[in-house]
């Protein structure tokens, strides 16, 4: 009996290191993966927690961590922004019309919770901010002029040794020396200034705003007619590559490649970039640009039925589809195949800019 006592106390004292454990793996190892606007709420969970989260280190922790879609920004011509939430509950910006920026903006980009934004007052300056910890800096001017909706791409990737944010902004604008050419700029945080590419793109292929995405060391744009512009970063170089799908279309990243998307009605198709090079080889070759990946129809129950000029995706990556249907966000979610209406409340020519909710230092 006095043995199975023993036991018993020896159990409860197990018992208690286990939970003891366990509260600190959860410290530790999981509140880094979770979205901005939750870990702001669960910093009053007890003191251990707020100063936990409140640290540089854990801040850098949760920027390598966290990457999933946490919403969209969206913004008329003339307007304000405004933020829609994939979650209100645990994802959000505590100013969502950033007017803690010294001037009234646009954005033009967005990358991995930074947004690159365009004054449109004073000098016009761009403006780098984290919407989440209402963080911000002014840029130098650029050396050339971007105009007044320019095709600019932010490229920012969390490192394990960067506890400072280093990201690029990479610009595509019309030649001032040549004619239906394209010229790219680059500005670097490193270096903190601007540096004009010697690259000359003279293909005729004017980019579109907003329409950039980065992926593994080369940006791409949609252009405005046909085809997309492709510039790679390391070495410096352009190129068109076959593949278009306008303005109800949108560049995305899935499985670490770059994908096209575009809806027809509630059909979307998406088609993996696997070749780059076909339009060089030999005429018998089955090589082909790109290959459809999956070919998809949005719950009719949920969406009701679209005509064939409704429906635009916004956003493809991270496992998800978003498309704007007149003033509706709909979401489809490719592993689990649901469809959703995410907000009813979306103004019409909106422009739309996607967003990681986390809490990377500038």
């Amino acid at each position: 009996m006095d043995r199975g006592k023993r036991l018993n106390k020896f159990i409860g004292s197990s018992n208690n290191k286990i939970y003891m454990d366990l509260k600190d793996i959860i410290r530790e190892h999981t509140l880094p993966f979770l979205p901005a606007k939750s870990l702001f709420r669960f910093q009053g969970v007890c003191r251990d927690w707020k100063l936990q989260i409140s640290t540089p280190f854990f801040a850098h922790n949760q920027s390598l961590s966290f990457h999933a879609i946490s919403g969209f920004f969206f913004q008329s011509p003339a307007g304000s922004p405004s933020f829609v939430s994939i979650d209100a509950k645990s994802c959000g910006v505590p100013d969502p019309s950033l007017k803690f920026l010294p001037d009234p903006v646009d954005i033009v980009g967005s990358s991995n919770g930074l947004l690159c934004c365009l004054g449109l007052t004073g000098d016009k300056a761009y403006y780098i901010c984290n919407p989440a910890t209402k963080q911000w800096k002014k840029l130098p001017k650029p050396n050339a002029v971007h105009g007044p909706d320019p095709a600019i791409v932010l490229v920012f990737e969390p490192s394990l040794f960067n506890f400072v944010a280093e990201y690029r902004l990479i610009c595509a604008f019309p030649s001032a020396d040549f004619d239906n050419a394209t010229e790219f700029e680059i500005y670097s945080s490193t270096e903190g200034s601007w540096k004009i590419s010697g690259e000359i793109c003279f293909a005729s292929r004017k980019p579109m705003p907003r329409s950039g995405i980065h992926v593994n060391g080369v940006v791409y744009w949609q252009s405005k007619h046909s085809g997309i512009l492709a510039f790679d970063l390391k070495k410096e170089r352009s190129q068109l590559i076959k593949g278009y799908y306008g303005v109800k279309g949108s560049l995305g990243v899935i499985d670490g490649k770059l994908c096209t998307a575009h809806a027809t009605g509630r059909a979307i198709s998406v088609n993996m970039l696997s070749n780059v090079y076909s339009n060089t080889m030999e005429m018998s070759s089955n090589a082909r640009t790109w290959e459809e990946k999956s070919r998809i129809n949005l719950d009719a129950a949920v969406v009701g039925e679209l005509s064939f000029d409704e429906a635009m995706v916004v956003f493809a990556g991270s496992n998800k589809l978003f498309v704007q249907s007149g003033k509706r966000l709909i979401s489809y979610d490719l592993k689990t195949k649901e469809t959703a209406v995410l907000t009813h409340a979306v103004e019409l020519n909106m422009r739309c800019v996607s967003y990681v909710n986390n809490l990377v230092y500038i």
